[in-house]
């Protein structure tokens, strides 16, 4: 028994398809869907087939549906199968082919709808300046890239999760200057003096710097005290930047982030890595000497035409060529990442997915060109996910919760307040490029309006079912299953790898949050179905045969839930306390 029954399906329907229509092309066939109904009394599934087919086939689409209608209906495990519509195919499959799939996922337990055999791909996320704490813009990231890149190891993939350390460039040596203020304090000397000569004034003044200042005083004494830079600049740089990167991770493994891999830019640039990229670049002739048009904006009085090295992106789909030197013979910060997705791709890794901040949104296109042109004729793909802003709010109003910055919410004060599993949970209930408000009243609320809640209520009610039960009889005669309720719950069981696939193809994390939110509707419907109908009840004494079923039902419904909580990093509960 096949753990996919809409994959299976839509086999059933290419086979029958292809023996009607014969020479179809490929790209064709692979549009063909088979996808749950919206409304149960359509049928289990619909599939586009024949509106795919209708046109290179030059047939009226409506007839092809009535041809594969005919066809299927005569397979095994398939009760119905109409055309719809203006050429859609509903199929409403044989109960117990439906039932049979609740000792599948038992069997599977919560390897159930888990993939195999899709290659690797390297997932970056977060990637934050180490220059102060994670805030709430960088924990949409965090969340959204490892449910992404756990929904893809769920799908079959190889998945590596990586954190690109910016530790290269003017914003690490304004820390190592700020940290420099907090040190001098710390001896209790007065940085008034240094800060005075320091271009554009102290960056980074958060309280989080006074116990890097204080240890880099336990450390060194006076020794850097009203010396020059020189004497202490790389030093303070690399110390403060190891104690924001620890600081990071911890704040990162408080919300259950944990990466594979953390990659310097600055021990790439050290490494050669700009160089060997430009000349791979240089090599194909995607790279001259130009002078490029003014920005949008600029006009000619106030433009000062500069020649530069140009990297010619708009062969790859960019709007413009970009700079990857400057005037001055320096590399851009564009440079240095193409130099970075270039060692990815040295490392392996021809999928590769970087989720970012919404205000990078026009560095998609170059960056994406990069990719293609380092590839060459190897098959390379850089995804991009772009999270939108996230305002937290608590009695209707803007709230600012740092204790050490000042200016943003951080993500530690967040995860304090309501929880690591309802900040992951809240961050995936929008899609990644919508904006968001964070309620913190609904995050803690025990009703349908905390999400979080809702279905963790579905799984404590699942268990305590089962710990009532005691055991659960995988080979149970599921025949009286037949309430809409238990049907609707079955059906919404079996799209869970299908949702998975999807889920992952689509490169969309959110969707499992919503199929999970479902299903806990699902669930909780038929809790309630029980309390107006006695015969709906899950513990039944009088009814061993019924009351078996039901129990193997419930303990499919809790495998699923915590597959799902699996994917999105939340940890299920036993009990509602």
């Amino acid at each position: 028994m096949t753990e996919n029954l809409f994959a299976q399906a839509r086999a059933w329907v290419l086979d029958e398809l292809t023996a009607l229509l014969p020479g179809l092309p490929e790209e064709i066939l692979s549009r063909v869907e088979v996808t749950p109904t919206k409304d149960s009394a359509h049928g289990d599934m619909a599939s586009n087939a024949a509106m795919v087919a209708a046109k290179p086939a030059g047939k009226n689409p409506r007839d092809i549906a009535a041809a594969l209608a005919s066809r299927l209906a005569a397979r095994p495990g398939v009760a119905k199968a109409e055309p719809a519509g203006p050429g859609f195919l509903n199929l409403t499959l044989e109960p117990a082919l439906l039932l049979a799939q609740v000792p599948v996922i038992l069997a599977a337990g919560e390897a159930y709808g888990q993939g195999a055999g899709r290659g690797r791909v390297n997932v970056e996320y977060v990637s934050a300046n180490p220059t102060g704490p994670l805030h709430v813009g960088h924990c949409r990231g965090a969340v959204v890239g490892d449910a992404l890149a756990n929904l893809l190891a769920k799908a079959g993939y190889a998945v590596t999760k990586e954190f690109y350390v910016n530790d290269a460039g003017a914003q690490v040596i304004a820390l190592g200057r700020s940290v420099y203020v907090r040190y001098l304090e710390a001896l209790g000397l007065s940085p008034e003096a240094y800060i005075d000569t320091v271009t554009g004034g102290m960056q980074y003044g958060g309280a989080y710097l006074i116990p890097i200042g204080a240890a880099l005083a336990e450390k060194y004494g006076d020794e850097f005290a009203e010396t020059p830079e020189a004497h202490w600049l790389d030093t303070f740089r690399d110390f403060a930047v190891a104690q924001m990167l620890q600081l990071i991770r911890d704040d990162l493994a408080a919300l259950g982030v944990v990466h594979d891999v953390f990659s310097s830019e600055r021990a790439l640039i050290a490494a050669g890595g700009v160089e060997r990229a430009l000349r791979q670049l240089s090599e194909r002739g995607l790279i001259y000497e130009g002078v490029l048009e003014p920005p949008k904006g600029k006009t000619p009085e106030d433009w000062e035409p500069r020649e530069q090295t140009l990297f010619r992106s708009t062969d790859f789909g960019d709007d413009v060529d970009r700079p990857v030197r400057k005037s001055d013979g320096s590399n851009t910060y564009f440079a240095n990442d193409v130099a970075y997705h270039a060692d990815k791709m040295a490392r392996g890794f021809t999928a590769m997915i970087d989720v970012w901040g919404a205000d990078h949104g026009g560095y998609v296109k170059r960056m994406q060109a990069a990719v293609k042109a380092l590839a060459g004729d190897t098959p390379a793909r850089l995804d991009v996910l772009l999270c939108q802003i996230v305002r937290v709010m608590k009695d209707g109003a803007p709230v600012r919760m740092s204790k050490r910055a000042g200016t943003f919410v951080e993500l530690r004060d967040l995860i304090d307040e309501v929880g690591p599993d309802a900040v992951r949970f809240i961050m995936l209930m929008r899609k990644s490029d919508a904006q968001m408000d964070f309620d913190l009243n609904a995050a803690v609320a025990q009703t349908r309006d905390n999400p979080v809640f809702y279905v963790q209520y579905a799984h404590a009610r699942c268990r305590s079912v089962l710990r009532a039960a005691g055991i659960v009889d995988a080979g149970a005669d599921l025949s009286s299953l037949a309430a809409p309720e238990e049907l609707a719950l079955i059906r919404r069981l079996i799209n869970w790898p299908r949702m998975v696939e999807q889920a992952a193809e689509a490169r969309e994390p959110h969707r499992i949050a919503f199929y999970l939110y479902e299903l806990a509707g699902d669930f909780h419907a038929l809790w309630n179905a029980g309390r107006g109908d006695a015969a709906l009840r899950f513990i039944q004494a009088e009814r061993p045969v019924e009351t078996a079923a039901r129990i193997a039902l419930v303990a499919a419904t809790a495998t699923v839930l915590r597959s799902g909580f699996a994917v999105l990093g939340v940890t299920p509960v036993e009990e509602m306390r």
